[in-house]
């Protein structure tokens, strides 16, 4: 009997191992601990904010309109890089899709999958989401790189990234609520 007392930790670590080697049960859990872990994303000061180069960039909706990302300029915009296989990507979604429920009036949303366009649509379907996904066509202007996904970038009306978060975030958070009120004014 004291043997197996002094095994219940070892039994628990085991326990874990293998709810997380199994991939119907990692992925689950992999989201809720990127929800329990996300927070605000914090602003790039003034100083340290990168400019975009240029906006030379070519999108396409999932409903196969083009977007020219030229015609953003002077704008606010959200764009996010991500992938519906991607479990701190699935995490933050919920997040995003109550903010642009507020927000697509006046800031300009991309989330952007290089993934097929049918299952993207089939995944936002399947969530109810209503957030705009693009595929792009062309590379996108430096310094947005969506190397590493999730990455999402906020941009200003003039060009200067205020948010690069690489990860999950809360993005429905207050403070992030009440830059995007402050960039919109600007």
């Amino acid at each position: 009997m004291k043997l197996f007392k002094n095994q219940w930790s070892n039994i628990i670590i085991a326990v874990i191992i293998l709810v997380m080697v199994i991939p119907g049960t990692r992925k689950p859990i992999q989201i809720f601990v990127n929800k329990l872990i996300a927070f605000s994303p914090s602003v790039t000061s003034e100083e340290e904010r990168e400019t975009l180069s240029t906006y030379n960039w070519i999108l396409e909706k999932n409903n196969k309109d083009r977007l020219d990302f030229a015609n953003l300029e002077g704008k606010v915009v959200l764009v996010n890089f991500w992938a519906t296989w991607c479990p701190p990507c699935i995490a933050e979604m919920p997040s995003f899709e109550l903010l642009y429920g507020d927000y697509k009036d006046k800031v300009e949303f991309l989330f952007v999958s290089s993934e097929d366009p049918d299952a993207v649509r089939g995944f936002l379907n399947r969530k109810k989401y209503s957030i705009p996904a693009f595929r792009p066509i062309s590379e996108a202007p430096a310094p947005l790189n969506g190397n590493t996904l999730p990455t999402t970038y906020l941009i200003d009306k003039k060009g200067a990234i205020v948010i690069k978060k690489i990860g999950s975030a809360d993005w429905n958070s207050e403070s992030l609520r009440k830059t995007l009120d402050k960039l919109v004014l600007e």
